[in-house]
C-alpha cells in the first residue's frame, strides 16, 4: 500500500528535490536540476511568483516509508484571471513504474485543485515560461539538458492510461555548428542592418549585461505573450531569475539588438552546456560543484540555445539573423561542435524556420498534457 504526505518543511523539501536524482542514479542520460534552485522555487519567502501563485508538493511513500513518487501542484491566479480559466498545473512529476503510485499522486493533487475551484489540470508546466516544462515523449536515449526535464518512457503511458491527452508539444533540436557563417545568414545580416538600421550590442561587463537584461525583459514579455501557458513576468520575478543566472552569465553569448532610436528590440541568450557538469555534481554545488561549473563555462564544445526574443513590431525583419550571424562566429571561437535548442512549440513555425540554414537533428519531443477534473 502507498500513502501520501505533504511537503511541509525543509527536510521533506530536500527529499522532494533529491528523489529524481535517486530514481535516475544509474541512467546515463538523466541530468539533475540544480538543487539550490529547486529548494527555493517553491518557497513563498524566496520566490516572488507566490504573490499571485499558490503551490503545494506531495510525496508518495511505500509501506517502508521509502519515497516512490512526487508531484507539485501550481495555480497561477493571474494567468487564470487573464484567460478566464480554472487551470491547475502539475509539475515535478516523478515516480516508480507503478500506475498505482501515479494514480495516487494525481488523485491527491487534483483533490487539492478542486478544493480551490479548478476544473482542468495541465502539465508538466511550472510557474512561468522560464520554469521546467514538458514531459519527454521522444528522445529517451538522448543526453539530457541543464534546462529541461528528463523522464522515462513509462510516464506518458501512465498519464494516457489515466485519461490525459496531448495539449501541446515542444520540439528540441541538435544543431551541428557550422565552421563558417552560411552565406544566406551573412547576406541576410548585412541587408537587415542597412534596411532597418539595427545594430548588435554585446555587454561589456556582467553589470552591464544585467542592466541591459533588466530593460530587455520588456521585450521578452511582449515577444512570448501569445505562447502557450505564458504570462508576463513581474518586476520581482524578473529579478529573481536574473539573480539566479548572474554568476554564470557569459558575455560572449548574450546579444542585444538596438534600432535607430536606441531602443532594445530583441535579445538572445546562449550558454555553454552545463549538463555534463551538473550530472557529475548530482545537482549540487558544494563541495566541488562550482569548480566543475566554472570549468564548463570556460572550456566547452556544446552550447545550449536558450532563446531569441524579438519585439512583435520588429518580428519578420531579420533580428534573429543578426544574432545567429555573430553567434556562429563566437561559437567557432570557442570550438563549439553543436548546439542544443530549448523546447520550441511545435506550431511555432517562425522559430523552426530560422534553422533552415543549419544541419539539424530534431531529436527530442516533449508534451504538455491536459485532463478535465
Amino acid at each position: 500500500m502507498y500513502k501520501i504526505i505533504e511537503v511541509t518543511n525543509k527536510r521533506l523539501g530536500k527529499k522532494f528535490t533529491d528523489f529524481p536524482n535517486i530514481l535516475y542514479k544509474n541512467n546515463e542520460n538523466y541530468v539533475p536540476a540544480l538543487s539550490a534552485d529547486e529548494n527555493t522555487v517553491f518557497n513563498p519567502k524566496k520566490n516572488p511568483v507566490h504573490e499571485y501563485c499558490e503551490s503545494i508538493r506531495f510525496l508518495a511513500l511505500d509501506e517502508n516509508n521509502k519515497i516512490v513518487g512526487r508531484i507539485a501542484g501550481i495555480i497561477n491566479h493571474k494567468f487564470n484571471d487573464a484567460k478566464n480559466e480554472k487551470v491547475l498545473r502539475f509539475s515535478r512529476l516523478d515516480m516508480i513504474d507503478d500506475i498505482k503510485v501515479t494514480e495516487l499522486l494525481f488523485d491527491t493533487v487534483i483533490k487539492w485543485g478542486k478544493a480551490k475551484g479548478m476544473s482542468t489540470i495541465i502539465g508538466p508546466i511550472g510557474f512561468t515560461d522560464l520554469d521546467l516544462q514538458g514531459l519527454l515523449v521522444e528522445g529517451f536515449n538522448e543526453f539530457g539538458s541543464f534546462i529541461t526535464i528528463y523522464n522515462d518512457s513509462y510516464y506518458m503511458h501512465h498519464l494516457e492510461r489515466l485519461g490525459f491527452v496531448k495539449d501541446v508539444d515542444w520540439l528540441e533540436k541538435k544543431i551541428k555548428w557550422p565552421t563558417e557563417v552560411p552565406e544566406k545568414i551573412k547576406k541576410g545580416a548585412e541587408i537587415v542592418q542597412k534596411r532597418y538600421g539595427y545594430r548588435v550590442v554585446k555587454p561589456t561587463s556582467r553589470k552591464d549585461a544585467l542592466i541591459k537584461a533588466d530593460i530587455a525583459f520588456g521585450v521578452y514579455n511582449k515577444a512570448f505573450n501569445d505562447l502557450y501557458g505564458f504570462f508576463p513576468i513581474s518586476e520581482k520575478v524578473k529579478h529573481y531569475y536574473l539573480k539566479q543566472v548572474a554568476l554564470i552569465l557569459q558575455l560572449d553569448y548574450i546579444w542585444f539588438i538596438y534600432d535607430k532610436t536606441d531602443e532594445i528590440v530583441g535579445f538572445g541568450v546562449m550558454m555553454p552546456s552545463l549538463a555534463a557538469a551538473s550530472k557529475k555534481n548530482n545537482g549540487k554545488l558544494i563541495p566541488f560543484g562550482w569548480l566543475r561549473i566554472l570549468k564548463a563555462l570556460k572550456k566547452h564544445d556544446v552550447i545550449d540555445f536558450y532563446f531569441i526574443a524579438v519585439d512583435p513590431k520588429h518580428q519578420g525583419k531579420g533580428v534573429a539573423t543578426l544574432i545567429l550571424n555573430d553567434g556562429i562566429i563566437v561559437g567557432n571561437k570557442h570550438n563549439v561542435k553543436y548546439a542544443e535548442t530549448g523546447p520550441e512549440l511545435e506550431e511555432n513555425h517562425a522559430i523552426h524556420a530560422q534553422w533552415k540554414a543549419f544541419d539539424v537533428d530534431e531529436h527530442k519531443r516533449r508534451r504538455c498534457y491536459k485532463k478535465a477534473m
